[in-house]
């Protein structure tokens, strides 16, 4: 049996990231990997963008790029989301995040 796949991924531009949001969060908090995602708590619920703007915020000062940096590309209404991070590799993105 192989090993599930990490959460990141190369891109031609930066880094994809698989994501598993979960809105109304008692804090906001990036850490730990499930199933091949890594875990995003957010305080914002999940209406009108507010936890989709507030992952991409959490995310950008934690890797410390602009939030100009990061788009979300997959899972606009889903729990279960991809990013794109523009100018940095894998490696980077796991370095600045810690994700093991």
């Amino acid at each position: 049996m192989t090993a599930p796949a990490g959460p990141l991924h190369p891109s031609s531009t930066g880094t994809r990231l698989e994501l598993r949001v979960m809105p109304r969060s008692p804090r906001n908090e990036i850490g730990g990997v499930r199933d091949g995602r890594l875990l995003v708590r957010v305080t914002a619920p999940p209406v009108d963008d507010a936890a989709n703007d507030a992952v991409v915020r959490a995310l950008a000062a934690r890797l410390k790029v602009p939030v100009s940096r990061i788009r979300l590309v997959i899972g606009q209404t889903s729990r279960s989301k991809v990013v794109e991070i523009d100018g940095l590799t894998p490696l980077e993105v796991r370095n600045r995040l810690d994700v093991r």
